[in-house]
């Protein structure tokens, strides 16, 4: 092991903001990493989804954390199956080195642990290794940096404490002691650990055990993960289970994804923060568990989340929350350049929102928990405050599934109905099964009264004769037979006229082109998968599960939409509802469509 200042061309790489698609995510529930392909954590928040990030280069800050071979390479990488255990993979000239790396499981909601194993798999690997953590955005560099006898880093951030171990006595610090940096050799056939500890609480004496955490990691996600034997495209579907559950922390709420301000259209300012829990998303990440039917902790981890929601602020429920149940706050930008292509802020205006459809997915989320046995007293309160919530306020214009000007959205109220016949159907407390599916056809009529198109398909409200993605969604959650004539008619004109290429979209925007508008909306791609199989044409289903399967990069993560043109994600990364859908897909496809 030797030491000296990195390649400043190889530092240079690490910093540069790379396609979305290069990039693998590791999580541990509390927080997630993004990794890059030149051995940079170009992204993380700590100590928690919504708290400053730590590392920020993606999106043109500071804070870095970098193994990069010296020598040329050739960058790739891989998913341990069923884990977000990932393995960053160089082919140099002189042979393979690879770094596994991982959050360490269970996640601690005080204390992020990250692991690097260095493992050369032919001959001898040089490697550039700098850390420089800035927290809350770059504001706070690293500080009283102190290394102890056993080689041992440790120093602050602001209010974190760092902790450092595995370096040896190699690292030494650079730019006024805020950045550690080396080089380091590892022999073939050896493996070489780093474990790197960032906590809001002060850390005990004794460091980690690499090898105990790497143990623990293994099995929490094998018991994590299910097998699910019964699925297609099972190695896809494992992935976006674990993706899920990496993305669900100890409250038992889902973030919708890890990073803000991901711009969805270069310079088109839809930049949005998503590193909280949406209502909606978690209710379809419940129902595709659901589906799989071999494991209900994501399922429980949901009910428990917004159920307490609902006793909280019954008809008030916002559409958004943060982790630990607590109002999302409101918009700001940073003082950071951006990804390219868009500019940074964080928080987001959602809570100022009514979206009647999420009271219409919590009891559909609901009414499925009580299916399986898994909904409690608590949980069927829940749904009677649900229930009457729809009850009192569906004829209220909301936000909508999209989160624009208020308006009687079709979707909004055909998702209620939904959700109404599902908590029915499953024994509804006090006498309530009648009532609940009397106001379900009443919110059917009405819809049908102000919201039908002359062509006999849905529209998307009484003042808009458009078509849109979302309004597939209900017939496959029930809320209309699969065989009711407005179904049929609402899928065949949604595939001719908002799809491309087995691309799909959400809406047309003021008479743009699609691909002009907006990327294809990867969700609207599964879900029309979900239709075209609830309908009998398996050969159209598997078409379009296999070509929105396709769009993501070699790590195999789902943004919120594809630019086709270019085929490069956009959007924020990864976004949980898109892997939901998929898994659901994966799934619902290797079998028949179950009888209502």
């Amino acid at each position: 092991m030797t030491r000296r200042t990195p390649d400043a061309e190889h530092l240079s790489a690490a910093l540069a903001p790379q396609p979305l698609r290069q990039y693998a995510l590791l999580a541990d529930g509390e927080r997630g990493v993004l990794v890059g392909p030149h051995g940079e954590y170009a992204w993380m928040c700590a100590p928690r989804w919504d708290s400053g990030a730590v590392f920020s280069t993606l999106v043109g800050g500071t804070g870095v954390y970098a193994v990069t071979p010296l020598d040329r390479c050739v960058w790739g990488g891989y998913y341990e199956d069923g884990t977000l255990i990932w393995r960053s993979r160089w082919v140099t000239d002189d042979g393979i080195v690879e770094c596994r790396e991982a959050l360490a499981l269970p996640g601690d909601p005080h204390r992020a642990v990250i692991l690097r194993r260095l493992v050369p798999r032919e001959n001898a690997a040089r490697l550039s290794v700098v850390l420089e953590p800035r927290a809350a955005f770059g504001r706070h560099p690293l500080r009283d940096l102190t290394r102890g006898p056993d080689g041992v880093w440790t120093g602050r951030m602001g209010d974190l404490h760092v902790r450092w171990s595995g370096c040896g006595a190699a690292p030494r610090p650079e730019g006024r002691g805020h950045r550690l940096t080396m080089e380091l050799t590892v022999e073939a056939g050896a493996c070489h650990d780093l474990v790197l500890e960032i906590s809001d609480l002060p850390l005990d004496e004794t460091p980690p055990d690499p090898d105990a955490l790497w143990r623990a990691t293994e099995e929490a996600w094998h018991e994590a993960v299910p097998s699910l034997g019964n699925t297609v495209a099972r190695t896809d579907a494992r992935r976006a289970y674990a993706v899920l559950r990496g993305l669900t922390g100890s409250s038992g709420g889902m973030v919708a994804s890890a990073t803000t301000s991901l711009p969805e259209r270069a310079e088109e300012g839809r930049n949005y923060d998503y590193r909280y829990v949406w209502i909606r998303d978690q209710c379809y990440a419940a129902q595709a568990v659901a589906a799989a039917g071999e494991d209900t902790a994501l399922l429980d981890d949901a009910v428990r989340f917004v159920t307490a929601r609902l006793h909280e602020d019954g008809p008030r429920m916002a559409p958004a929350y943060t982790t630990d149940g607590r109002k999302i706050p409101d918009e700001r930008d940073l003082d950071l350049p951006g990804y390219p292509g868009g500019f940074d802020r964080v928080g987001n205006k959602v809570s100022g929102q009514f979206q009647l459809d999420a009271f219409g997915e919590a009891l559909l989320l609901l009414g499925t928990a009580a299916r399986h046995d898994r909904l409690d007293a608590d949980g069927w309160q829940a749904a009677v405050l649900a229930a009457d919530t729809i009850a009192r306020r569906w004829e209220e214009p909301d936000a909508g599934v999209w989160e624009l000007r208020p308006r009687l959205w079709a979707h909004s109220r055909l998702a209620c109905a939904a959700g109404l016949r599902t908590v029915a159907a499953v024994g509804a407390p006090g006498g309530r099964a009648a009532q609940w599916t009397a106001l379900a056809d009443r919110l059917v009529a009405d819809t049908a009264a102000r919201s039908l198109h002359p062509s006999g398909r849905w529209q998307r409200s009484p003042e808009d004769p458009g078509l849109d993605g979302a309004l597939l969604l209900p017939p496959i959650r029930g809320a209309v037979p699969a065989a009711d004539p407005r179904t049929k008619a609402t899928l065949r004109a949604y595939v001719e006229e908002l799809t491309d290429d087995h691309f799909a979209y959400r809406f047309r925007h003021d008479g743009h082109s699609l691909q002009d508008a907006e990327g294809a909306f990867l969700l609207c791609g599964f879900v029309t998968a979900l239709a075209e199989h609830q309908q009998g044409r398996d050969v159209a289903a598997f078409r379009w599960f296999e070509r929105n399967r396709a769009a993501c990069g070699p790590a195999g993560l789902y943004s919120e939409e594809y630019d086709v043109a270019q085929r490069q994600l956009r959007g924020n990364l990864p976004q949980a509802f898109v892997h939901a859908l998929m898994l659901e897909c994966a799934v619902r496809l290797a079998g028949p469509w179950p009888e209502p």
